[in-house]
């Protein structure tokens, strides 16, 4: 399995260095493939620090590479789920270092046209249950849509 790990520890002294204006937004993203025949997913995590709300940003991330089992392709709960589970564990692990207002944000699209629109609901409610915050879901969830999204591109 492939992985690499965010560490806390850096996020938490970069955060130290800036200002009290500074917005932590936090999101996953994943890619379903083969290998050899067998299903992997990459799952992909970004923290995106916003430096001050207005001087660029720093992004930390991490890729997570692990066996999909998922059986329906056009309806991903199961992957989808396992990107929520990540983000929130990444969340509480980020709070506990650094309690500072973290923005959540998913890669699930409300619209019924879309496969992730299957997990909206209980996606929202685990990350409200165990965060106690309100993540934001497509189009308004950058941090998962687009951060995420390249980071994967540059660690490959």
């Amino acid at each position: 399995m492939f992985k690499k790990e965010i560490d806390i520890n850096e996020v938490a002294a970069f955060l130290d260095k800036c200002g009290p204006d500074t917005k932590v937004y936090i999101g996953a993203d994943s890619e379903r493939f083969q290998i050899n025949g067998e299903w992997f997913a990459d799952y992909i995590l970004a923290v995106v620090i916003h430096i001050d709300g207005r001087h660029g940003c720093k992004i930390f991330g991490a890729v997570q590479r692990e066996r999909d089992f998922e059986q329906k392709k056009n309806r991903p709960r199961l992957r989808l789920m396992n990107e929520v589970y990540k983000v929130s564990d990444l969340y509480l692990k980020l709070y506990e270092a650094i309690p500072h207002d973290i923005q959540v944000h998913l890669d699930i699209n409300p619209s019924e046209m879309h496969g992730s629109s299957c997990v909206v609901n209980e996606a929202i409610g685990y990350i409200k249950g165990t965060c106690n915050v309100i993540p934001l879901i497509k189009p308004k969830a950058f941090a998962a849509s687009y951060a995420a999204d390249r980071f994967k591109s540059l660690a490959a």
